[in-house]
């Protein structure tokens, strides 16, 4: 049995305790006279609070506390603008918590909430559009990488091409909308403070809590055991916490803050919209002479987040000529931030659906034109690719879903009123990986414990952490156990950028390495990671994919069925079957909701959100989700980690929306290139071409 955990579909260690409930959440945690608050959001898109009237939800029975903006104005300023909630009168935008009610109950706390009358004085704001807006600028920075990269002579290049295509997609707001809500239960033990909160880094909140109360690290355990999704809004601090320790110091009690569904587009980040133009100049064989990708898209008063859509640029396709460049506007809207697969998954939508317009104008099949433009070197860095799969996946995903008995004529192929098309799409993702700590431990009994503050957000990250113990000790699966979620154990970075596996599993394997080399070392061994083969890799490393569709469209209803999806991934070595198919299923159904269903408006009288809610805001359902494969080919990547693993997290989502839109062109040969393909969209196409 050794030898044979890494690879293996190994169960989910938690799964039994989540489908009989015993798993605990962190709304679930119930300390001793534990109260509950509920937060009053700012009625105005900007503004100043000029008076706040308490009394009527005071004077509610079970009513414990208001708190008002001023009640954290003796807490550290934090280095997110987003936590600096009730330190202060200025509403920056719409949502912002200007008040907290405190109770007995989270009915009468929310009663509480609605008896509170806040006056403001109201300031003139600005929400956009960001097309054309003066106070757009290049940011410096955008997902770590420069803000804008030039190589060559690109305008010129364009200009000269034998074949030129530009164009521009849109994709508007859109939100993360995990199942379980943003959500903190905080306690204080003198000066010790405990939270139970919703997050995908409890390492981060620890820091930012000890930051704000000004407390020794020591003294702050942030326990964050099960997590119900986040897709990347618990990726950072979030106000819950802050409020949650906040109220609690306050009563003298313990308090639970579970943030409303309704009240989460303004307070807990979103993916920001994005115009995208894409200019592609090409030789009449489809070899690609310019490439220039500038992203407008908009950020906050109160921070700087850049939707890093043209990154993925810099990374698929050989060009000498090369543009990539962001424009981000502030305005007074609520912060955007992370969502699964930022940058990547607007920037490849945009990306892949231009060089399927530049295929079809050639006349050229969309896959060996992908291929024709394989590059030898990343094209942003110059690096040489530790490993590089993407055509290997174009090539078995074509095999496999039967592309070549494909009729490329768009709009031909007919079923009664349904039109039937295919489309295809490639996806990348960077191998990421960041500084981690682990313990491993050897017991009595012939078992082992590891530990480290991993976060598992759904993706079972306990479970590949103990496949890769037991590997890396030679042991059976079943003689390790992994301890995760708690801050008293060695720090860990987010469960972010598909980067978590690799970080904490490049830990863990030290430190187990390290037990079995090392026995007479005693019974506890510690290894810290140092990050150096991310930070400072002669490699360029990423995963790729391919994605191929098939839909149905309506062209009654205008509505649009999707009748097969097959993703195939080169991934590294892929930990655990089972795990992983899971991730990569998952992501390519958010990739059809980014697609077909979500999205978002910011009303411009209001700087809201409109769609605020599941009624309204439309994921998809089971009678939505088609036929779905996800498979991958074997990649040996010998420049990665210990384990020869990238993260699978978000490349499933990153090439699915262009795959299914470049099916709907192939479908009605009408080319949309405004997210998300909804019925009277399509039906607005149809009639305008008759």
């Amino acid at each position: 049995m050794t030898g044979t955990a890494l690879g293996a579909p190994a169960e989910r260690r938690e799964g039994h305790q989540k489908v009989t409930g015993a798993a605990r959440y962190a709304a679930e945690y119930a300390p001793p006279g534990r109260a509950h608050a509920w937060p009053v959001p700012a009625p105005v898109a900007r503004g100043r609070v000029t008076a706040v009237d308490t009394s009527d939800a005071l004077a509610l029975p079970g009513v414990l506390a208001v708190l008002t903006p001023g009640d954290a104005a003796g807490l550290a300023e934090p280095e997110d603008g987003t936590l600096a909630v009730l330190r202060g009168p200025d509403v920056p935008h719409r949502g912002w918590c200007v008040a907290l009610a405190v109770a007995e109950t989270p009915e009468t706390a929310r009663a509480a909430a609605r008896a509170v009358r806040v006056t403001c004085a109201t300031a003139p704001h600005d929400v956009g559009p960001v097309e054309g807006h003066p106070a757009g600028y290049e940011p410096q920075e955008a997902g770590g990488q420069p803000g804008r990269l030039v190589h060559g002579e690109p305008e010129a290049a364009f200009a000269a091409a034998g074949m030129r295509l530009d164009v521009t997609y849109r994709v508007p707001p859109l939100h993360n909308h995990p199942m379980e809500p943003h959500a903190t239960t905080a306690h204080w033990d003198g000066d010790r403070l405990t939270v139970y909160t919703s997050t995908q880094g409890g390492t981060a909140v620890r820091s930012a809590l000890a930051r704000m109360f000004r407390l020794p690290e020591e003294r702050i355990t942030v326990v964050g055991e099960h997590v119900g999704g986040g897709f990347g809004s618990k990726g950072t601090p979030r106000p819950d916490v802050v409020l949650a320790a906040l109220a609690a110091r306050h009563t003298g009690r313990p308090v639970t803050l579970a943030y409303p569904r309704r009240h989460l587009p303004t307070v807990v980040g979103h993916r920001a919209p994005t115009v995208q133009r894409l200019r592609l100049g090409a030789h009449p064989d489809g070899r690609l002479t310019a490439l220039l990708h500038e992203v407008t898209t908009h950020t906050s008063r109160v921070k700087e987040f850049v939707e890093y859509a043209a990154v993925v640029s810099r990374v698929l396709y050989a060009t000498e000529n090369l543009l990539s460049t962001h424009r981000v506007v502030p305005l007074d809207v609520p912060t955007p931030s992370w969502m699964r697969a930022p940058g990547e998954a607007p920037g490849m939508y945009a990306l892949e659906s231009a060089v399927d317009e530049l295929a079809d104008a050639l006349g050229l099949d969309p896959v060996e034109l992908r291929v024709r433009n394989e590059p030898g070197r990343e094209p942003g860095s110059g690096k040489p690719f530790s490993s590089r799969g993407l055509v290997a996946c174009l090539r078995e995903g074509a095999r496999r879903f039967g592309w070549a008995g494909r009729d490329p004529r768009p709009g031909v192929r007919r079923e009664g009123p349904l039109l039937i098309g295919t489309g295809v799409a490639a996806a990348t993702y960077p191998a990421q990986a960041a500084p981690c700590a682990a313990t491993a431990e050897a017991l009595p009994d012939g078992t082992f414990t590891v530990r480290v503050n991993a976060t598992d957000i759904g993706t079972g990250a306990r479970t590949v952490l103990a496949q890769i113990a037991a590997d890396a000790l030679g042991v059976p699966l079943d003689r390790v156990r992994a301890e995760v979620g708690n801050s008293d154990l060695p720090p860990a970075p987010v469960a972010g950028g598909s980067s978590g596996t690799a970080s904490w599993g490049w830990a863990v394997h030290r430190a187990c390495a390290r037990l079995a080399e090392h026995p007479e070392a005693g019974p506890v061994v510690r290894a810290d990671t140092t990050g150096e083969a991310d930070a400072d890799s002669p490699y360029a490393r990423h995963a790729f994919g391919a994605h191929f569709a098939e839909v149905a469209v309506d062209t009654v209803t205008g509505e649009i069925r999707v009748r097969r999806l097959l993703g195939v991934y080169a991934a590294g070595r892929i930990l655990n079957a089972r795990t992983a198919r899971s991730q990569f299923t998952g992501a390519m159904v958010m990739g059809l909701g980014m697609a077909l269903t979500e999205h978002s408006t910011l009303e411009p009288a209001f700087g809201d959100f409109t769609e605020a809610d599941l009624a309204s805001y439309h994921v998809p359902v089971q009678a939505d989700v088609p036929d779905i494969e996800a498979d991958w080919i074997d990649e040996d990547d010998p420049h990665l980690n210990p384990m020869g693993s990238k993260g699978i997290g978000e490349i499933g989502i990153v090439g699915t929306a262009a795959a299914l839109g470049n099916a709907v062109h192939h479908a009605t040969g009408i080319r949309f290139r405004e997210l998300p393909l909804t019925p009277d969209r399509i039906l607005a196409g149809l009639l305008s071409e008759g």
